[in-house]
């Protein structure tokens, strides 16, 4: 469980990408947060419970990009 204080939010929680990184490996393209939650550089999630999030960027960075 996380040891950080505020404690980090949990993998259920709609806030959950505002968990700490464990571990970070941006070469490749993801981090694991300290829910569990493995976090990748397209904002899609992997789930301790194996759901799977699609990716959510928002659309304002789609209109920046275009």
């Amino acid at each position: 469980m996380c040891q950080h204080k505020p404690p980090c939010p949990s993998a259920e929680s709609p806030d959950r990408e505002a968990a700490l990184p464990l571990a970070s490996h941006p070469e490749q393209g993801w981090s694991l947060l300290c829910n569990h939650v493995l976090l990748f550089e397209d904002t899609g999630e992997l789930l301790p419970n194996g759901e799977i999030i699609a990716p959510h960027r928002p659309i304002a960075a789609a209109v920046v990009a275009a």
